[in-house]
């Protein structure tokens, strides 16, 4: 069975593009004068993460952060070098949202890109047309593809979290369950764990397009704006989500609340016909109902059964008027 690699190296060079999966190769690619290059680590083990950041000579410190691979999204600037950290969005059937991280360094001339198995950037519908077009244009427009390709992905997922928002809504409304409760909690658990991914996001595209960052040409900030956007939306976006799931919780209490209701009118309807019932079995002591009346044998009994059904009748066709029943 094929594994994937676990570095994959593009680097163009006077208009070709050469591809090489050895580590041994990286020196002579990035030094190369007039090359670009996209060093790519895929479920990268420590020794490989930290032999690549020698030879492109990163701080210890960016090594360090992409092995442990807990970090938040944030950017900044590490000498001459850019940290960039993003989240990958995954889910999977009615599971819960998966994130996946994905780091990012972008440096004069290379950039370099780590992450899980989980996630494949050739996949990204900007490398369609190959590696060199993007890498033509140098390796901020090739961090810009990756990280289009990214957000691009949180669409489908806020797609289908819209849905099923709307489905539990309807849930809370016509069945409110104890399955429905729970939905709506792992909504609002979703919900949380995408926040902590999305929303530092706005915030580091922010800052890549700002121009505060001259490893970002001019004529390439323009597409980290369309991302910054996107961001917006979505956190826009998620916001809604959040109140509409709290408004769910909400729909199902008050559903609740209102079946108690409801159900306490029934029985107190109830109890009043049958309370009233034996009201008059217990006054007149139905096995002695005749003589009660006539102080002899008669029809007495069956006047009172008579008059008590059509009492108890009378009283359920009211409570039916009223809604009780």
């Amino acid at each position: 069975m094929a594994t994937t690699p676990q570095i994959r190296i593009h680097s163009l060079r006077a208009g070709k593009v050469e591809t090489s999966e050895d580590v041994d190769d990286l020196h002579r690619l990035v030094k190369a004068k007039g090359s670009v290059t996209w060093i790519d680590l895929t479920g990268a083990s420590a020794a490989l993460v930290q032999s690549t950041a020698r030879e492109l000579g990163l701080h210890p410190l960016i090594a360090e952060d992409i092995i442990e691979s807990n970090e938040r999204a944030k950017v900044q600037l590490v000498g001459e070098v850019i940290h960039v950290v993003s989240f990958v969005l995954h889910r999977e059937g009615d599971a819960e949202v998966d994130t996946h991280e994905v780091d990012f360094v972008l440096g004069r001339g290379f950039l370099l890109s780590a992450h899980p198995v989980d996630w494949d950037p050739m996949a990204a519908h900007q490398l369609r047309l190959g590696v060199g077009p993007l890498l033509a244009r140098g390796p901020d427009f090739v961090l810009w593809a990756l990280v289009d390709a990214i957000v691009d992905g949180y669409f489908p997922v806020f797609d289908r979290l819209g849905d099923e928002i709307d489905d539990v809504q309807d849930a809370a409304v016509e069945k409110p369950l104890r399955a429905t409760l729970e939905r709506v909690f792992q909504l609002k658990r979703e919900l949380l764990h995408i926040r902590h991914a999305v929303a530092p996001s706005r915030e580091v595209f922010a800052q890549l397009t700002s121009r505060e960052f001259d490893l970002i040409g001019e004529p390439n900030s323009f597409y980290f704006r369309d991302v910054y956007d996107h961001l917006i939306r979505l956190n826009d976006e998620l916001d809604t989500f959040r109140e509409l799931v709290a408004g769910a919780l909400e729909i199902y209490l008050s559903t609740i609340n209102n079946n108690l209701s409801t159900i306490m009118k029934r029985l107190t309807g109830v109890t009043v016909i049958l309370a009233g019932i034996g009201a008059v079995g217990g006054l007149f002591g139905m096995s002695e109902a005749a003589s009660a009346l006539s102080g002899a044998e008669g029809p007495g009994f069956y006047i009172i059964l008579l008059v008590t059904s059509l009492a108890a009748v009378a009283g359920v066709a009211f409570l039916r008027k009223i809604d009780w029943l």
